[in-house]
């Protein structure tokens, strides 16, 4: 490996747009460490890449899991330049988009779905950052990138007149509200390092993640968040945008 090279970790990039996101940055000559719950899954979707793909085992749930990558990533890098919180989850049961919406109203949805929910999207986010920050600090060129939701834009679901504001509620919705929140204690806590911080929503992309209903490519629904992602040290932080850097109010 090239001692230039960018050091980039993705989680979740075994499927949909971590994958895509790492495929694209791998093209682009970064190093991309493919972090997945299941290593055989990761390994598999390295190998797809290529050139550049290194898989890595990391559960965002897992506290040993989090702490062996992190201990990876130090012994066979020594730093770390991008991370990509890219992991995420939107139920625990499978449901269609309108099945889903009708179970997640506030008083209708399952806490025990809430909790999974924001195990994934929220504590795993926070649990990655505070691990692989020393690794960011070691860093000349440090971003981290987390990969939230328009539709948890607190400002837009206040507005009667907001498209999605009926599907907000305490599961997914609320759970990218509270990630942008906890995005928002890294910038500041960040706002006097190099270290940048941006926020970044892939748009209504057809995955997994929304049982493949949503009306974006896997390639258009990427784009923002490698977008972002290869932006130089003299690129701006605290940002949350959608393609092509159009800003989302918080």
């Amino acid at each position: 490996m090239d001692d230039h090279n960018r050091i980039a970790l993705v989680t979740g990039a075994n499927q949909g747009v971590g994958r895509q996101v790492a495929k694209e940055l791998a093209a682009n000559g970064v190093t991309v460490l493919v972090a997945a719950r299941d290593f055989a899954k990761g390994e598999a979707a390295a190998k797809e890449i290529g050139r550049g793909a290194i898989a890595f085992q990391l559960d965002v749930t897992d506290k040993a899991s989090i702490s062996a990558a992190a201990e990876r990533v130090r012994h066979e890098f020594g730093r770390l330049d991008l991370l990509v919180n890219n992991a995420g989850i939107s139920q625990t049961t499978k449901r269609t988009l309108q099945e889903n919406v009708q179970a997640n109203r506030a008083s209708t949805a399952s806490l025990d779905e809430v909790r999974a929910v924001w195990e994934t999207n929220v504590f795993g986010v926070l649990a990655v950052y505070q691990a692989f920050l020393p690794l960011l600090r070691l860093s000349s060129d440090a971003r981290i990138v987390n990969v939230s939701s328009g539709v948890g834009s607190l400002t837009s679901a206040s507005d009667p007149t907001y498209e999605y504001r009926h599907i907000f509620g305490p599961v997914y919705p609320a759970s990218k509200a509270a990630l942008n929140a906890i995005t928002l204690a890294m910038c500041i806590e960040l706002e006097n390092t190099a270290i940048k911080v941006n926020l970044v929503s892939p748009a209504f992309t057809s995955t997994n993640l929304n049982n493949f209903e949503g009306t974006e490519s896997i390639e258009d629904g990427s784009r923002e968040v490698v977008r972002v992602a290869l932006l130089g040290p003299d690129g701006p932080s605290g940002t949350f945008t959608r393609w092509e850097n159009t800003t989302i109010p918080w």
